[in-house]
């Protein structure tokens, strides 16, 4: 995928944004830039391979992020926290309407 100037001029009118003609040639090559970079990773076969929970633990599995056994540990005192609460409805907090 690459961008033409309509393209990008249509997207700079969507964003508001005012841009030269300079400023619109530059930002279409960047953009081109990361599109290509995107389609080049694309290419790359990663069937077969675990994803990292951290980008670093491929390399450094002693910095990587340690992660802890997710389970409950605090019980559930909605109904406390709750009664104090103008109105409360399903365990749901009520509230005026601002917007008509």
């Amino acid at each position: 995928m690459s961008l033409v100037i309509s393209d990008l001029e249509q997207i700079a009118a969507l964003a508001q944004l005012e841009l030269g003609e300079a400023q619109v040639l530059k930002s279409m090559e960047q953009l081109n830039n990361i599109f290509n970079l995107v389609e080049q990773m694309r290419t790359v076969d990663t069937s077969g391979l675990e994803p990292l929970h951290h980008p670093i633990a491929l390399h450094m599995p002693e910095l990587s992020l340690r992660l802890r056994e997710d389970a409950v540990t605090e019980e559930n005192r909605r109904d406390d926290y709750q009664e104090c609460a103008p109105a409360t409805k399903d365990g749901l907090y009520l509230v005026p309407k601002v917007i008509e």
